[in-house]
């Protein structure tokens, strides 16, 4: 058994006042009154231009973001890569709709995976379907609806991006995981990412789709292009996370009038994940990211590589959280020789707001991950007094 309660371990890059910083964080992030007056002021501060920048970097970005640019993460990546945790570099840059975004967007993409190639720490990159292309198109192709002819040669666009993105994956070995969206919009990226699968994971896994288990149909759609896989000769890449966007699916699902998309309950999340998990390990054709913050899934995880015998550094399976958060699975995995690689959001303060908005959210929203992160951080702060 890992020790997720080993606070030596999780902490050890963080410093007391790092510790107390957090603590005043994800005590904060508890009210979800809080988080809610707080994001719509600091939102506000940002676009009239109020000097708060400073006091937003030093805090909740500094906690949850690696630095406004890829340089500015260097140091964060050497630390954690020290300790035998590695990165994912994440543009967080959510909502952006113009030609200029989304060209921008496609070449730091670019820039994260060719630093990736040269920088130890670095296993895999990521970008997000509506960080390269509008949201409205992709739900009109999930939808199957006839594009116009103006929408034919922005979807080009779009492909010409992607293209462009694994241009460099394939120079460099770099993989890069496409991240899941709402569910509306998901299909079209599903098709996209299982095409690039069917082309570029010959014989080693370059692309990877992300699946959201709350969706009550995604274990059943792993089952088919795990199937699908093995029968045409190609590798499926698959991270594997619970779900982003559970209060907003089942919103707009009854606002619409359609079935919501979303499991009955928690309880059948878990069973899913955990069945999905057990699905790729299966598979010899499935190279797997287990994104989670569950250290149930995580000891679950472990346990059947140890099992089956299966290398703990090797390139089939990867342990992942975020930046910021659950450091007790991140760097007690790595200690016992897991790969794990932390998301590490970067991006200019002002831009990253929404995503650490919708991270404080989720928080709020998740039930008992607020109160493990600290009930840890108090934990370490009194060993460290006793020391």
């Amino acid at each position: 058994m890992i020790d997720f309660q080993d606070t030596k371990t999780a902490f050890k890059l963080r410093s007391n006042a790092d510790l107390r910083r957090a603590l005043f964080l994800f005590s904060s992030i508890g009210n979800p009154t809080l988080v809610k007056a707080g994001s719509a002021m600091a939102l506000w501060a940002l676009r009239i231009q109020l000097p708060i920048k400073s006091l937003v970097k030093a805090t909740v970005f500094k906690q949850f973001c690696g630095g406004e640019t890829i340089e500015e993460c260097t140091e964060v990546i050497k630390g954690m890569n020290s300790a035998g945790v590695q990165s994912i570099l994440d543009f967080s840059i959510e909502g952006k709709e113009s030609d200029y975004d989304f060209d921008k967007t496609t070449q730091i993409t670019i820039d994260t995976i060719l630093f990736g190639a040269n920088n130890a720490g670095i296993p895999l990159a990521v970008f997000k379907p509506t960080g390269v292309g509008r949201m409205g198109l992709w739900v009109k192709l999930s939808s199957r609806q006839e594009l116009s002819e103006a929408e034919k040669k922005e979807w080009e666009k779009v492909e010409s991006r992607i293209e462009r993105i694994y241009a460099a994956s394939i120079e460099t070995g770099i993989p890069v995981m496409m991240d899941a969206e709402e569910s509306w919009m998901q299909d079209a990226a599903d098709d996209l990412a299982l095409n690039l699968m069917k082309r570029l994971n010959k014989e080693k896994v370059l692309v990877y789709n992300t699946l959201q288990m709350y969706r009550h149909d995604r274990l059943e759609y792993l089952k088919r292009i795990l199937q699908e896989a093995e029968a045409e000769g190609f590798n499926i890449g698959v991270k594997i996370v619970r779900g982003a966007y559970m209060e907003k699916e089942r919103l707009r699902a009854k606002q619409n009038g359609y079935p919501s998309p979303i499991q009955k309950d928690k309880a059948a999340t878990d069973r899913d994940y955990d069945l999905a998990i057990e699905q790729c390990l299966q598979s010899p054709n499935c190279s797997l990211v287990a994104g989670t913050h569950n250290e149930n899934s995580c000891q679950k995880l472990a346990d059947a590589m140890v099992s089956q015998n299966m290398s703990r550094d090797g390139q089939r399976v990867y342990f992942s959280q975020l930046y910021g958060m659950s450091d007790n699975l991140s760097f007690n995995l790595a200690l016992h020789g897991f790969n794990v690689a932390k998301y590490l959001p970067f991006g200019p303060v002002k831009d990253v707001m929404p995503y650490l908005i919708r991270r404080a959210e989720e928080n709020t929203s998740v039930g008992g991950q607020t109160g493990r992160e600290l009930q840890l951080i108090e934990k370490e702060l009194k060993r460290r007094k006793s020391v």
